[in-house]
């Protein structure tokens, strides 16, 4: 039960920071220590993110549930498999989808 609840917290804390850029003025950032481009439509962009961290915590907590069963259950490897494969699908959504539609120098290169 412990576990969950800190793996919930975990989850809320991404649900905030979607809901911090639904409202935020300045782009926010996918990639922790890198430079921020230049974004084409700053609103739109937020709002992508936002619907994307919003997105990413509903479903880490979801993926927590099966903590619930005891930290030695089985089932927690569908929590550790389930994270890793939802984190590498946002990561290619963000660059496919959200990046190559805000980013002003790429759009020039394309």
């Amino acid at each position: 039960m412990v576990a969950f609840i800190i793996w919930s917290i975990a989850g809320c804390c991404f649900i905030l920071l979607g809901i911090f850029s639904f409202i935020s003025k300045k782009p926010i950032g996918f990639w922790a220590n890198v430079k921020m481009f230049e974004v084409n439509d700053i609103r739109q962009y937020n709002n992508a993110m936002g619907k994307l961290w919003c997105s990413f915590g509903i479903l880490f907590i979801v993926l927590g549930l099966p903590l619930l069963y005891g930290q030695n259950s089985p089932l927690v490897i569908i929590s550790i498999l389930g994270t890793m494969f939802e984190t590498i699908v946002y990561m290619i959504i963000y660059t496919q989808v959200i990046e190559r539609k805000y980013n002003t120098a790429r759009q020039k290169k394309d």
